[in-house]
């Protein structure tokens, strides 16, 4: 059964850096695209960030272009969304999702089929 763990989230201020980690266990990761959400109480979870299953093509919403970048090192089964220029805006739970896909595309949320439980990331003003 494919597991994924998040870590990395915590409080920082507008401004910082924070690297979030994803570990997968239990499939062939290579074989899955990876996608990050993310999710503030009461609202909708939104699609942040996509890598296909190489990581040859990346994908990201508008509101973090530029900011953040998502990576993938396939050899420890581990993606990356290292988070630069935090804005207040940022602060939700942040998810990891895969898919057996070879899709170039980002997917929707309810596509994917796995999930992590999350990692909360506060961004203060």
């Amino acid at each position: 059964q494919v597991q994924l763990v998040e870590s990395g989230g915590g409080l920082v201020q507008a401004g910082d850096s924070l690297r979030l980690s994803c570990i997968t266990s239990g499939g062939t990761f290579s074989r899955y695209v990876i996608s990050w959400f993310r999710q503030v109480p009461g609202k909708e979870r939104e699609f942040v960030a996509f890598s296909t299953w190489r990581g040859g093509v990346t994908a990201y919403a508008d509101s973090v272009k530029g900011r953040f970048t998502i990576s993938r090192d396939n050899a420890k089964n581990t993606v990356y969304l290292q988070m630069n220029s935090l804005k207040p805006e940022d602060t939700a739970v942040y998810y990891c999702a895969a898919k057996l896909s070879t899709s170039t595309r980002p997917l929707g949320d309810r596509d994917m089929d796995y999930w992590g439980k999350g990692t909360l990331v506060t961004v203060s003003s």
